[in-house]
């Protein structure tokens, strides 16, 4: 894990490096706690694509906390496309989101 200041990095390689990524906000909460939840919940997802190591950037922001999940894939091919979507329905399903955010002591909404 990486602090600099008002971002948080969880990435088991570094440097941590965004194959693919997707994104999203969340209200104001505890940083580690997110990225952690981000991350496992990312990793259950994906645990059958081969060569996925997991990366959670979360980031202080006027609205709350930016998040961008994702992580590097030593595959020799992939579907990009395909693996942003299935990262992107984890970070936006609502019981998830719920969960995150009232683990890491914030408001859910």
């Amino acid at each position: 894990m990486r602090r600099e200041g008002a971002r948080l990095v969880l990435a088991r390689h570094l440097p941590a490096r965004f194959d693919v990524v997707a994104e999203t906000t969340l209200p104001k909460a505890g940083r580690e706690r997110i990225a952690q939840q981000v991350r496992q919940d990312m990793w259950r997802a994906l645990k059958g694509q081969r060569g996925f190591s997991p990366v959670v950037e979360v980031a202080s922001c006027e609205t709350g906390l930016r998040v961008r999940a994702g992580g590097r894939v030593e595959a020799a091919r992939f579907d990009r496309n395909r693996l942003e979507a299935r990262i992107a329905s984890v970070l936006e399903a609502p019981e998830k989101r719920r969960r995150w955010v009232l683990n890491a002591g914030g408001q859910g909404r």
